[in-house]
């Protein structure tokens, strides 16, 4: 079984209940999962939109990165996403952020998240998990990924 993290967001309607749904949903594909606590973090990309809620969770699966892919997105549409614009408002997104230690680059998948080392909601909820976890592009820990972030990288409201 490998060891995956996956990021989870919302800003529609009930934003945690959105969340904890999708966890619970994500408990077929993944074993011995662990949740990092949420955050509010304001909107990335397309900022005129609501706070998003946001955490991470880590757990084992047998299934390979496209099989992940499909349940997560099946989830999704479980949990209530319909389709909007390009960093619009949603009532769930999921994005595999790791998968072990490997690097997938497909059309429609790329792991580790591209945009992950950017953004403080998913770097911080990670490090609440596992500090030490390492980048396998970059070589950094989740901890200095996040210690190296920009004040304009940071979105996190507290």
């Amino acid at each position: 079984m490998t060891i995956v993290y996956l990021g989870l967001g919302s800003n529609v309607g009930d934003s945690k209940r959105h969340l904890e749904k999708a966890i619970k949903l994500l408990g077929a594909a993944l074993k011995d999962i662990k949740m990092a606590p949420f955050y509010a973090s304001k909107a990335v990309g397309y900022i005129d939109q609501p706070d998003f809620l946001n955490t991470v969770v880590s757990g084992r699966t047998d299934l390979e990165p496209l099989e992940l892919l499909k349940k997560v997105k099946a989830i999704e549409k479980q949990v209530g996403r319909t389709p909007t614009f390009r960093w619009g408002p949603r009532q769930i997104d999921i994005d595999i952020i790791f998968y072990g230690d490997r690097v997938v680059n497909k059309k429609d998948l790329a792991i580790p998240h591209p945009r992950f080392r950017e953004r403080d909601f998913v770097l911080r909820p990670l490090n609440d998990l596992n500090p030490s976890l390492t980048d396998p592009v970059s070589g950094h820990s989740v901890k200095e990924l996040l210690a190296g972030l920009k004040p304009d990288q940071l979105s996190i409201v507290d």
